[in-house]
């Protein structure tokens, strides 16, 4: 699994957890519909962490939370 698969089963995940769509989710956060439509499709694989932050203000979560689950714990080595 690669970053991008990463940050996108996380952003899956906290919406499951809340019972939320990614449609709400984006607008709490202030972040386009097309840009999380575009990380949840997989179609971003590079996601700025000024999206991420933004996410995870209107998850009302810090970034440390969003980044403290299993599925960073086992990321592939980007640079090869």
């Amino acid at each position: 699994m690669d970053i991008g698969e990463a940050v996108k089963d996380r952003i899956l995940e906290l919406c499951s957890q809340r019972n939320i769509t990614v449609n709400r989710l984006a607008t709490m956060s202030g972040v386009t519909q097309s840009t999380l439509n575009n990380i949840v499709s997989g179609r971003n694989h590079s996601t700025t962490i000024a999206t991420l932050k933004k996410i995870c203000d209107g998850l009302d979560i810090s970034i440390t939370d969003f980044f403290s689950s299993k599925v960073f714990e086992d990321l592939e080595q980007e640079i090869q």
